[in-house]
């Protein structure tokens, strides 16, 4: 594998990542669209767009003039220590100059509504991921601690926030991230490069394994939290979390920082994890706390998995976690020469070895689907590589935009 930089990125499949998060703005813009299949029968937003304005850039900047507090804590005495030396070191740093405040959490009480540290490390089971903890009332991004202080903090420390005020989307749209919501950022490495991709596959079916272990654990129904692919997570067809992988590569390694947004409380513009779990059962709420370490426990395990033995092992959970098993998909090609449009229906039929969707067509041909942050794209098909180009255009009745389809032999 050919690198021009030692700066890669896998942005949530190089170019559909996207931050997930939520506002009250009345500019949102919901897209529905409805499945060819008659396996989903639910409508789906597909996606929630925050349109950048006036307001909320002022507040954002009114924000990043405040210092912003970083409370840092460790599962066990020698992660404790490494806080302290952290603290003392002060050389913990956010983007755009923005002012930054550290203690320990031993040094304050956690408030009311704050994410609570130390019931989450209580409820922690792991031996690398999570132990090392950096929390913060308000930041601009967790995301942004954990990529620029990569080096400076154990491989697999996790950055939790209450607030986001930076939150990254994709093509840089700026996304707000209020209280209710779950925002967390963490670190690893792989030396893989052919399995990074599908990291973000295993954050996703972590995160649902997490939700539905928590439910069954209490007794209650567990809530059915599905995989939109590749990087988001529906519940009842509505959008309720999504994932932000990137990477760079540098030594023969890739240090990957992986986020997670996951709508608990906040009701809106959908809909929220516990006011849906709140129409079957009255008793309980889940709690971020338990969300997050759950959800490393899960992790840990996938990952090793993963690391070892590849992603195959995990194919069958994850393919009864998402949401387009036999989902028809029309891709409308365009022949540069010809100029004319031509609808191909293509049937999902699961994931390629490289991570990508593997889809059929009605004439049994397999395609392997590509995503492309264009709504025009250019490729070379297999079998008219050494004759001519087809433009494809993004076009479906269900999730997807900018799929770049490339025949299987």
């Amino acid at each position: 594998m050919a690198f021009n930089s030692l700066r890669t990125s896998i942005n949530c499949f190089l170019s559909l990542h996207q931050t997930f998060s939520f506002t009250r703005s009345s500019y949102n813009n919901i897209i529905k669209s409805e499945s060819l299949s008659s396996t989903h029968s639910t409508p789906i937003i597909i996606a929630t767009y925050v349109y950048p304005n006036w307001e909320s850039l002022f507040t954002a900047n009114m924000e990043s003039q405040r210092p912003c507090l970083l409370v840092l804590s460790g599962k066990s005495e020698r992660e404790k220590e490494f806080a302290r030396s952290l603290k003392e070191s002060s050389s913990l740093k956010l983007a755009d100059d923005v002012k930054l405040q550290t203690c320990l959490q031993m040094e304050r009480q956690s408030e009311k509504d704050e994410f609570n540290i130390d019931t989450y490390m209580d409820s922690l089971e792991t031996s690398c991921f999570g132990r090392f903890a950096l929390w913060s009332p308000l930041l601009p991004s967790t995301q942004d601690i954990v990529s620029l202080n990569f080096f400076d903090i154990p491989i697999g420390s996790v950055c939790i926030a209450d607030v986001q005020f930076k939150g990254r989307g994709r093509s840089q749209n700026v996304w707000e991230s209020p209280k209710g919501t779950l925002l967390f950022s963490f670190t690893m490495q792989m030396e893989d490069g052919g399995v990074v991709p599908l990291v973000q596959y295993v954050v996703c079916l972590a995160m649902t394994e997490a939700i539905k272990d928590l439910a069954i654990r209490n007794g209650i129904p567990p809530l059915d939290v599905r995989i939109k692919w590749p990087n988001d997570l529906y519940l009842n067809g509505l959008k309720v979390g999504g994932i932000l992988c990137a990477s760079t590569y540098q030594s023969k390694i890739f240090n990957i920082s992986a986020g997670v947004g996951l709508n608990v409380d906040n009701n809106k513009p959908t809909t929220s994890l516990n006011s849906e779990l709140q129409k079957i059962n009255s008793g309980y709420n889940l709690r971020r706390e338990d969300i997050t370490s759950t959800f490393f426990d899960k992790f840990e395990h996938f990952f090793q998995i993963l690391v070892h033995q590849g992603f195959k092992p995990l194919e069958e959970l994850y393919y009864k976690t998402w949401l387009h098993s036999g989902q028809r998909i029309v891709v409308e090609e365009k022949s540069k020469e010809q100029d004319l449009l031509t609808e191909n229906v293509v049937t999902v039929q699961g994931l390629t070895s490289s991570g990508y969707l593997l889809a059929i067509a009605d004439n049994g041909e397999r395609f392997e689907l590509h995503p492309d942050g264009n709504s025009v794209a250019t490729f070379e098909p297999y079998e008219t590589a050494k004759n001519k180009k087809i433009h494809v255009m993004w076009y479906s009745f269900d999730f997807f935009k900018g799929l770049v389809r490339r025949k299987l032999a």
